[in-house]
């Protein structure tokens, strides 16, 4: 998948190339310089390593109508040389089950420490279950068409931040993803959330 940049850059080399030949250009220093340009530009493709790198953007808290924050959205861009980001419908059994990692992280007492939040399942009135929440998801196959894989964008995921468990008010998340290879990216943590609780 190319960026709208890049499908509008080599859209317009194209239409560039084709009406500088039906121009009439005596310089040849000139025409050597603007066929330079259109070369260089039209075949230029980004080149990213095999391995998925990920890159904090931001993350905006999401009140409700009493002002409490309960939901943040996190932005981060990706950029991949092969492609080969994504998961497919049918990949359910790990390790495919999940390709977007990440932790979430309380300060308690001056430190960061991780905390698996749980959550309580009601089989019945007098059963219930209690399962570990996790914050990881699946980002859908983004692999492009054509012969240039190189992919590269930006992904929003909308996450709980409010523990309902905890008094701590000084949130943080750890980030990683997976291509299909299993290459993992680098890690990126968000800087610390302080959000409202009540």
């Amino acid at each position: 998948m190319k960026s709208d940049f890049q499908i509008i850059r080599h859209r317009f080399c194209a239409l560039f190339s084709i009406y500088h030949f039906r121009m009439k250009l005596k310089p040849i220093a000139l025409i050597s310089l603007i066929l330079l340009f259109v070369f260089n530009s039209c075949k230029k493709y980004e080149d990213y390593p095999s391995e998925p790198t990920v890159e904090f953007m931001d993350f905006t808290l999401l009140k409700d109508n009493e002002g409490i924050d309960q939901r943040g959205v996190l932005r981060f861009s990706f950029a991949d040389g092969d492609g080969n980001i994504g998961l497919f419908d049918n990949d359910t059994l790990p390790p495919y089950d999940y390709n977007l990692f990440i932790r979430y992280f309380e300060k308690q007492n001056g430190e960061f420490k991780e905390v698996f939040l749980i959550t309580p399942n009601y089989i019945n009135d007098s059963t219930i279950v209690y399962d570990t929440a996790t914050f990881n998801g699946r980002i859908p196959d983004l692999t492009p068409a054509g012969k240039n894989k190189a992919i590269s964008g930006e992904i929003e995921d909308t996450l709980f931040v409010n523990n309902p468990l905890s008094s701590f008010d000084t949130i943080m998340f750890e980030v990683y993803i997976k291509d299909r290879a299993l290459n993992r990216s680098n890690t990126f943590q968000t800087p610390p959330i302080i959000i409202k609780k009540q």
